[in-house]
């Protein structure tokens, strides 16, 4: 890569709904780069809580404050993705041990798939390591905003509200 080319990395995942240990790695992985492109993954075969256009609405609402974020969405390989955006660089969150595993083999499996393709571990901040998306729909109708607050962020948490509401939960509001 020449000089004169800007680092560009690309962090994909589903982000239904973007947590605060995505927000995380996004904030630490936009210092590394130039530009960080943020893509969200569509499996047709997911049941997904928000639709693609609602989850980039999302992201881009919990990182609005970066400036040189982009969010797009994608279907298929991850790797296809990341060379699409004419990069060759990954960054995969990991949180506790046990996504290391996982992680590592699908690391493997992306580098048979495109050599030329590097993935950038980081690990989520400790007091985030415990947060996942499906933590978040297991809790959201139990929390109150404030409890919320610590795992997705604030901006967020009214649409994801109306959505549990919308799927026919009641969850308690803030005080």
């Amino acid at each position: 890569m020449s000089t004169n080319q800007p680092r560009l990395a690309v962090y994909t995942g589903s982000f239904d709904p973007i947590t605060l240990g995505h927000v995380n790695v996004i904030e630490r992985g936009s210092r590394l780069v130039d530009k960080l492109i943020v893509g969200i993954g569509i499996n047709v075969e997911k049941k997904a809580l928000f639709s693609p256009e609602e989850r980039v609405e999302l992201v881009e609402r919990a990182t609005s404050h970066i400036g040189n974020v982009e969010v797009r969405t994608f279907e298929g390989l991850a790797v296809t993705f990341v060379r699409e955006c004419e990069s060759r660089v990954m960054i995969r969150g990991i949180r506790p041990l046990t996504d290391i595993a996982a992680e590592f083999t699908m690391m493997l499996a992306n580098r048979e798939l495109d050599s030329d393709i590097e993935t950038v571990f980081l690990m989520a901040d400790q007091r985030l390591a415990h947060v996942s998306s499906s933590l978040i729909k297991q809790i959201a109708p139990l929390a109150d905003d404030n409890r919320l607050a610590g795992f997705i962020p604030e901006e967020i948490i009214p649409a994801l509200r109306e959505k549990i509401a919308f799927n026919g939960s009641t969850s308690p509001q803030a005080d």
